[in-house]
């Protein structure tokens, strides 16, 4: 582990972010200044070349120029809000899958703006069901868009986009892909998964730090939503034309430190090799903590076939005496912050694993988790139960 960084974040972000990309916060810029919306409009070409799995050349393609991004302020839910409210036209009707709590804020998000819904609602560990998507497609020609997230960080559960993509296309629905915790660190390309739109945050799998989302677009669709936006802020052609005509230019004040350091995560990717490799590190993470877990005698929650390699939930052992804070304190003296539970009938914590985290922080996180297992006199018995 860095002995510069006071505590490893296994969270699904923020997260451990590198020094090099903490460094460059240190220069302040202004933001009508042309050097830093020049950095703002070589991100957008940079995020739509990782949309497209194209290569590293200045100059676009045709497939590039047919896709467009678009920075947002905030949190990534601001962004999704954004989305959501900006793109359904006046009389469309959104279906949501909700298999998550996220998938379920997509929903409420839907409610307040007053856009007709309709919701599939699964239990947390249970895939998006392929067939009932396919059906209430088909019994209702209202619905003009569907929303998803990709990867559920309530359990660490990984949906079927490229399925659901298909199912989208096949009944000629828009698709939009909440891919707040996948892209960047699960093998993907828009064309691939079918979809208009992918959503994602500057604090994810890119490794960057808080601040700003982005809105990866099919170009020719997301340009017919002219004036449907629900919000001022949060009107998301009016801050795609913004940056589109001015040179990277924001309509509000925009978080100069955090595309900045966005800008040298994304240099840092490169580095590494690509989503390809850095997917390749984050499964192998998560097969480390999932297989030493288990030998510690943690139980994991969702099924091996729909577990994302972003984070993954363990089971409260069946001990009475066990207190989640109690193990959260005891790892956090010794540098490693998990993360509570977020499903609603299973007693569970949360251990992530991207950000700036290797194989070696996996090992010693393990040895921790063994040591405060001893350290709080957690009995493990044969392995964790479900509550």
């Amino acid at each position: 582990m860095d002995d510069d960084i006071p505590y490893l974040l296994l969270t699904p972000g923020p997260l451990t972010t590198s020094r090099t990309v903490k460094e460059v916060m240190m220069r302040d810029f202004c933001t009508w200044d042309d050097d830093y919306n020049s950095i703002v409009t070589r991100i957008r070409a940079r995020l739509v070349k990782l949309a497209l799995g194209s290569g590293k050349t200045d100059e676009p393609n045709a497939a590039e120029a047919a896709y467009t991004a678009v920075l947002m302020q905030g949190s990534g839910t601001f962004s999704v809000e954004a989305t959501i409210g900006s793109v359904i036209p006046p009389d469309g009707k959104l279906l949501v899958v909700d298999n998550g709590a996220y998938g379920n804020r997509i929903a409420q998000i839907t409610e307040r703006l007053n856009i007709p819904l309709e919701v599939i609602r699964q239990t947390e560990t249970e895939s998006a069901d392929l067939e009932q998507i396919d059906q209430t497609l088909a019994n209702d020609s209202a619905i003009t868009h569907v929303a998803m997230v990709h990867c559920e960080t309530t359990t660490g559960l990984l949906n079927p986009a490229a399925e659901v993509g298909r199912i989208c296309t096949k009944h000629d629905k828009i698709f939009i892909l909440d891919a707040m915790s996948s892209f960047g660190g699960v093998e993907m390309t828009m064309p691939e998964v079918g979809c208009q739109y992918l959503v994602s945050s500057a604090n994810k799998c890119i490794q960057g730090v808080p601040g700003f989302g982005f809105v990866l677009a099919h170009r020719a669709t997301f340009e017919k939503t002219k004036g449907w936006a629900r919000s001022l802020s949060l009107d998301l052609f009016d801050q795609w034309f913004e940056m589109e005509t001015k040179g990277g230019k924001w309509r509000y004040t925009s978080p100069t430190h955090t595309v900045r350091a966005f800008d040298r995560a994304l240099d840092e990717l490169e580095e590494e090799g690509g989503i390809a490799k850095r997917a390749a590190r984050y499964r192998e993470n998560n097969q480390l903590l999932i297989d030493g877990m288990r030998k510690i005698g943690f139980q994991s929650l969702v099924a091996a076939e729909h577990q994302s390699p972003i984070i993954t939930s363990f089971i409260y052992p069946d001990d009475p005496k066990f207190e989640f804070v109690a193990l959260y304190e005891a790892m956090k003296k010794r540098r490693f912050v998990i993360y509570p539970g977020k499903v609603s009938d299973v007693d569970c914590f949360r251990i992530g694993n991207i950000g700036h985290v290797f194989p070696e922080d996996i090992e010693e996180l393990l040895k921790a988790i063994g040591e405060a297992v001893e350290e709080l006199e957690i009995d493990l018995g044969t392995g964790a139960q479900a509550s």
